[in-house]
Order: structure tokens, then sequence, then C-alpha cells
């Protein structure tokens, strides 16, 4: 637990400072006095999280493959994992976010967005779009510092890049007269900010990238896609979630959208530690999946699920205790307003199921079955999350949206812990030692 702990912290407090920058941003944009301005805020930031969730993806397979070649002591392997890993994602980003930026206004129409906050959106997403390689290179530099262990200096570079956002927000939204324009440009200066700090302790404090040739890149690209593959499906099934909730979500009005964009900002803050927490475990897992230490993994994945349930209790609490305080900030109108205290007041436990599959998810990719993790995913979204929203919506319009998104957490987080725990289970009983196993020519 003392390892869990630590690892989330540090992890958790990076967390903290990044999405309380985006959370900040909704709140300077709040008061200029255009609901309009939010929702565009909504609509782009699914978008880029369709863009951002194939760049996670690239790094729960670096951090995995680097994890387990230091637990098992070959420091030059996972130096050409780290290399090849840097590489192959910020080629896959930059080919999506291209993609991306020539499409940017139908894809925004498709998610439902129109009028004054389609155009927006288009600007806001125009202006990130370009940026979203440099974020990826930053974020992957990130993850391969935390891969062996070292979570302070990798919760150091995204402090330092929410730092530098927080800062620049107020001038250029403000000071400068920019607006959305303006909060788009902050963002894309702290992530130059994120790539420096995250590069220095990646290169120059641990040295672990190592030249690589062609020839080993594409070597490395089987072990990298056998994890990047499954995990980029795996986090995909998130936004294809988000988006059917928010194009639902644009039948209700702005109003709607906007409080849905709000609550969209507020809840990563709020459960940072519960989504650092599959980033924290995942290289304790690897790396004592690597030394053969299977008990260490199950008591690792028991202790993560102990801290999500207390956790998400005491995070609830406090969201019911502000939540008028949260609609008073945001200056939300009604139809916002009425949807933040549902969620505040209701629906706030239903993330331990969220939190639970994530946990199972990272001991899925760090025991090289992500495939796993894919599946329960995609179920949670296409079996769990989907019909619920729709039902949800016709009986219960708006409220019955969140609701939905709530309930269909449930089943597929129970589900998957279970399985995570017969897998740990089976691995130990088919684990040979090192030092027993035969020798071969």
């Amino acid at each position: 637990m003392g390892h869990v702990l630590a690892m989330t912290g540090a992890s958790a407090t990076g967390l903290i400072a990044m999405f309380g920058v985006d959370l900040v941003d909704m709140y300077f944009l709040t008061l200029l006095d255009d609901h309009s301005l939010v929702a565009a805020v909504g609509y782009a930031g699914t978008l880029i999280y369709f863009l951002v969730s194939v760049s996670i993806g690239l790094q729960i397979a670096l951090g995995a493959v680097v994890a387990r070649a230091e637990g098992a002591h070959q420091r030059y392997l996972a130096g050409r994992y780290c290399s090849n890993g840097l590489w192959f994602s910020v080629v896959v980003s930059s080919v999506i976010s291209l993609v991306a930026w020539f499409w940017l206004r139908d894809l925004l129409v498709i998610l439902g967005a129109h009028g004054p906050a389609l155009e927006y959106a288009v600007s806001y997403g125009g202006i990130l779009l370009p940026n979203i390689p440099v974020m990826v290179l930053g974020m992957s530099a990130a993850a391969g510092v935390r891969a062996i262990g070292d979570a302070r200096r990798s919760m150091w570079a995204t402090l330092i890049g929410s730092a530098v956002n927080a800062v620049l927000d107020p001038i250029f939204i403000f000071g400068f007269g920019w607006g959305l324009e303006g909060a788009a440009l902050a963002s894309v200066v702290s992530r130059f900010a994120l790539l420096a700090v995250a590069w220095r302790a990646l290169v120059h404090v641990h040295d672990l990238p190592r030249r690589s040739t062609f020839a080993e890149f594409r070597a490395d690209l089987r072990p990298l896609l056998a994890i990047a593959g499954p995990a980029i499906l795996t986090n995909l099934a998130t936004p294809v979630g988000n988006s059917f909730v928010l194009r639902t979500m644009s039948h209700f009005g702005d109003g709607a959208v906007a409080g849905a964009a709000i609550l969209g900002r507020i809840a990563p803050v709020a459960f940072a530690a519960v989504f650092a927490l599959s980033g924290a475990v995942g290289p304790i897992i690897g790396q004592n999946a690597g030394a053969g230490l299977y008990h260490r993994v199950r008591s690792t994945l028991r202790d993560a699920l102990v801290f999500n349930a207390v956790y998400v209790l005491l995070v609830w609490g406090l969201l019911w205790l502000g939540s008028d305080l949260i609609v008073s900030a945001f200056s939300a109108e009604p139809a916002a307003a009425e949807l933040i205290l549902f969620y505040c007041h209701l629906l706030v436990w239903a993330f331990f199921f969220n939190g639970s599959l994530f946990v199972a998810n990272a001991c899925f990719n760090n025991l090289h079955h992500p495939h796993w993790a894919t599946a329960f995913n995609f179920g949670k979204v296409l079996l769990g999350v989907i019909p619920a929203v729709y039902f949800g919506a016709r009986w219960y319009g708006a409220r019955g949206v969140l609701a939905g998104e709530a309930l269909g957490m449930v089943l597929f987080g129970v589900l998957g812990v279970w399985a995570a725990f017969a897998l740990v289970g089976r691995l130990q009983r088919d684990y040979t030692p090192l030092a027993v196993r035969p020798r071969t020519l």
C-alpha cells in the first residue's frame, strides 16, 4: 500500500495540476458570459480526447515494455524500447492530428455542434490540433520516466507545464483580449514546457533512450504494437462513449451541453487520484511480474481497489457539500445548474466502478493481456453506457443522460476486477522461476 500511495500521490499531483488548469480555463471562459464558448470547449475537447486516447495507448505500451525490461534488470533493452516507442508515438500522433485538422468542421458537426458553438469550436480546435505531437512526445517521455519508478520527476513535468498554462491563461484571455483563442494558445505554450522538463528527466537524469537502428525499430514494433494496438482500442472506447453522451445531450440545448462540459472539467480534477492510480500501479505490476513476484502483483491490485473505494467516498462527500459553490462559481444557467447538482448529489458513487476498471485494465496491459482491457472497455461502452444513456434520455431527459452514463459503468467494473484477480492467479500457477528452467540450445 505504501508503494501504491507513493506512486499514486506523485502522479495525482501532476494530474490535478493539469486537469485543474483545464478547470481554470473553463472558469475564465464562463466570465465572458457566453455559454456558446463553454459548449464549444465541450465539443472540441471531446474530439481532441479521441486523439489523446490514441497517444495514451502508445504511452501504455511504452511504459509496459520499459517497466518489464527494467524489472528483469535489462536496462539497455528498456532504453531501446523507450527510444523506439517515442519515435513511434510521434509518427502516429502527427498523422492522426493532421487528418483531424483537415476534417475538423465535419467531425465537430458529427458531435452535434452547430451555430456559434460550432464556429468557436473550429477556432479552438484549429489551434490545438497541430500541437498534438508535441503534447504526445512530452507525455510519452513522462511515461518513460514513470515506468522506471521515478514518479516524482514525471510529476514535476506535468506541474511545470500546468503552471505555465495557469499563468498565461488570464494574460492571453483577458490581458491581450484573445478570448477562447487565448486559452488555446496558453495550452500550446504549456505543452512545450511539459516536453522540456520531461525530456531533461528522461535523457539527462536517467540516460534512458539508446541509439537504435532501423532494424531494431522494426523488431521493437512487434512488442510495442502487441500492447499499443489493444490499448489504443481500449482507450478509444471512452471517447466513443463520451461522444454519444455529448451528441445525446446536445438535443437538450447549449445549456445542457455547457453543464456537461463543466462536469467534464470538474470530474478529472476531483478524481485525479483515481485516474493516476492506473498509471501508478502499472510500473509496480510490470516490474514485479518481470521478477516473478506475483504475490506482490495481487497485493498491489487489492490495495489499489481499497484506495479507490475510500477516495471516491471522500470525493462524493466534498462534491455534495460544495455543489452550490460550483454552480455559483461557474455562473451556471438553470439547465446547467440542474445537471451539476444532480450529479454531485446522486451519481458520484458510480465512479468507483470506473476506477475499478481502470485498475483492472492496468493489470491486463502490464501482464501482456491488453486485449482483455479492450474487451472490457468496449463492453462497458457498447453494452453498458450507450443503451443506458439512450433509454435514460428518452425517459428522463438530460438527467437521464448522466444517470445512464453512471449506471453503465457498474457491471463491467465488477467483472473487470474479477477477471484481473483470475489472471494473476493463473500466471502465478504457471510461472517457472528462471533458476529452475531447463536450458535450451
